[in-house]
């Protein structure tokens, strides 16, 4: 995910499959990092990059320049494995590359108004999906390597996602999810579930991905705000929790368990979409949480929730207990423990933060 936030230091950020690992590209190049200890896998400085991208915790990453030197094309894919410092594989193309996303079956190349899609192992090409403008490279792909989809924008004018099965190579179903054009889009670990953000940004949407018709909606709040990111806790079935970061600088977290058993209690079981918002998501704000000043406000931000547990205590009262990383375009990494009891109260703990940038670069020295 490339940032464009005025005042960032960071070009892009992204977390690795199994959010073990992260990846930041600067001006002067880009770094890889243990996301539980902070401490610096590797670092190249030869330029600037847009796009660095990992798989699972392999040497194996997918990175593309910011065209700031001429070396470093941002029309040019490079496999490279940085245990051996090497170029694996080169991909060039006619414009443009505006995201990256792999996991262990297939590559996905988003140009502008085209989308690739490659097997990772030969990089043979399998696909070629024609787009409306993409102009932010927006998409979602799956880890899953069986629920193996790709979401990409189906509008330029409203919220429609098309998600389509990068095995079987064909569409799957296109979701109307919201009135505005998309702004943030992402898959829960196992495929199952899409939570999508309009530019509007008051109302976050989790979509069953086998029942395309089936919502539920989350209300951030009531008046717009950009979504920078979305997360998913990880799950084999329905995630616990959703997370975003916004423009505000704040942390909302959504206990997803409660708001759907409360929603199909509801003996005609109507779709989102179909209720007045204004009545639809009142069922749902008792159970979406804020933490403030998360980060500093206007600053783009990336989050991921890294791991989620049940903990039981003397008490009646269970816990979902979630660890969150955040990192921030202006070059900062923070590591939260939220925890969301039964009874729907929450406390959040930082347990750990760090500069991405200065700090490292005077640990090295």
């Amino acid at each position: 995910m490339a940032s464009s936030s005025s005042g960032s230091r960071i070009l892009c950020a992204s977390f690795n499959q199994d959010n073990s690992c992260f990846a930041i590209g600067t001006k002067d190049g880009f770094r890889l990092f243990d996301a539980q200890s902070g401490s610096l896998r590797y670092e190249r400085a030869i330029g600037a990059f847009s796009i660095v991208e990992m798989l699972f915790s392999t040497s194996l990453i997918a990175i593309v320049g910011a065209g700031e030197q001429p070396s470093l094309s941002p029309r040019r894919l490079c496999l490279f494995n940085f245990i051996t410092g090497s170029a694996l594989r080169e991909l060039n193309f006619l414009t443009t590359i505006l995201a990256v996303r792999i996991n262990r079956k297939r590559l996905i190349v988003v140009l502008q108004e085209k989308t690739y899609i490659y097997d990772i192992n030969s990089l043979a090409i399998l696909d070629t999906i024609d787009t409306v403008p993409n102009n932010k490279g927006l998409c979602a792909f799956s880890p899953n390597s069986e629920a193996c989809y790709l979401a990409l924008p189906a509008s330029t004018t409203k919220g429609s996602a098309l998600v389509y099965n990068t095995l079987e190579l064909q569409s799957l179903c296109q979701i109307d999810a919201h009135r505005s054009p998309l702004a943030a889009v992402v898959f829960s670990s196992n495929g199952m579930y899409l939570a999508t953000a309009s530019e509007q940004g008051t109302i976050i949407r989790v979509h069953l991905v086998s029942q395309a018709t089936k919502s539920y909606s989350l209300r951030r709040g009531s008046y717009p705000s950009t979504i920078y990111s979305l997360s998913f806790g990880p799950s084999v079935d329905l995630p616990d929790i959703l997370v975003a970061t916004s423009l505000s600088g704040s942390l909302h977290a959504f206990s997803l368990g409660p708001i759907i058993e409360q929603r199909n209690r509801r003996p005609n079981k109507l779709l989102g979409s179909m209720i007045p918002e204004p009545i639809n998501d009142a069922f749902e704000s008792s159970y979406h949480h804020v933490v403030h000043n998360v980060s500093i406000a206007g600053i783009k931000s990336y989050v991921t929730i890294s791991s989620t547990d049940k903990v039981q205590s003397s008490s009646p009262n269970s816990t979902i207990r979630s660890n969150v990383y955040i990192i921030t375009g202006d070059g900062h990494f923070y590591n939260y423990t939220l925890n969301i009891t039964s009874s729907n109260e929450l406390s959040c703990n930082l347990q750990s933060e760090f500069n991405l940038i200065d700090t490292v670069v005077e640990d090295l020295s």
